[in-house]
């Protein structure tokens, strides 16, 4: 069973990230700000639903800078790892592989320290006091699509925040989600976890 669109969608839409005009940070943003520099490394569990209801599980691991891996559940043939420059998915059951820049992706603002979020993202209205949504968006590419991510308020996390998630819109109103949870800051991901094994027959790579 093949999900390459669902993973796509939620990690790889290109370009979404490009800046925008600077602006000055409000105090949400700052926080925001505080949270993304004060995590350095990491884990959490994920479940990644897309527009028809049809969801994936599977563990994260975030390694800055750059570095991610998504470790889907059993029987999903597909891998996604960032190695700090690419962010690479990995289509076992055929064989496939598509890289791209991590910094045209949405995940560079999670695994980029040094990401002046004034510059490309915005808060929008949350409806909860305890909840901060961040949306961004190239507004000389609209067409690529739009990312929110969603920041939970919580005293001894990171910036007093936690990052619950993302939800990317596609330009055709496609909408895959993302949720986290068991998410543990600043402990020890050795390397390894940013390899792969290519699947590709060698000489033709």
């Amino acid at each position: 069973m093949r999900f390459p669109s669902l993973v796509a969608t939620a990690l790889v839409a290109p370009a979404l990230l490009a800046a925008a005009p600077p602006v000055a940070l409000s105090p949400d943003l700052a926080s925001v700000q505080a949270h993304l520099r004060g995590v350095q490394t990491m884990t959490a569990d994920f479940t990644q639903t897309d527009r028809n209801g049809r969801t994936l599980s599977g563990t994260l691991q975030l390694k800055k800078p750059g570095k991610v891996r998504f470790q889907y559940e059993k029987g999903v043939p597909l891998l996604v790892v960032g190695d700090g420059k690419a962010l690479t998915m990995i289509d076992y059951s055929v064989k496939q592989v598509s890289r791209w820049p991590i910094g045209n992706t949405p995940l560079s603002l999670i695994v980029n320290p040094n990401m002046d979020i004034g510059r490309i993202a915005r808060t929008v209205p949350s409806g909860s006091p305890d909840l901060i949504l961040v949306a961004a968006q190239d507004p000389k590419h609209r067409e690529y699509g739009s990312i929110t991510v969603a920041f939970r308020r919580q005293g001894g996390a990171p910036g007093g925040l936690m990052l619950d998630g993302w939800t990317v819109l596609d330009a055709q109103n496609n909408r895959t989600t993302v949720r986290l949870t068991d998410q543990k800051f600043n402990g020890a991901i050795d390397e390894s976890a940013f390899r792969w094994t290519d699947p590709r027959p060698q000489g033709r790579h």
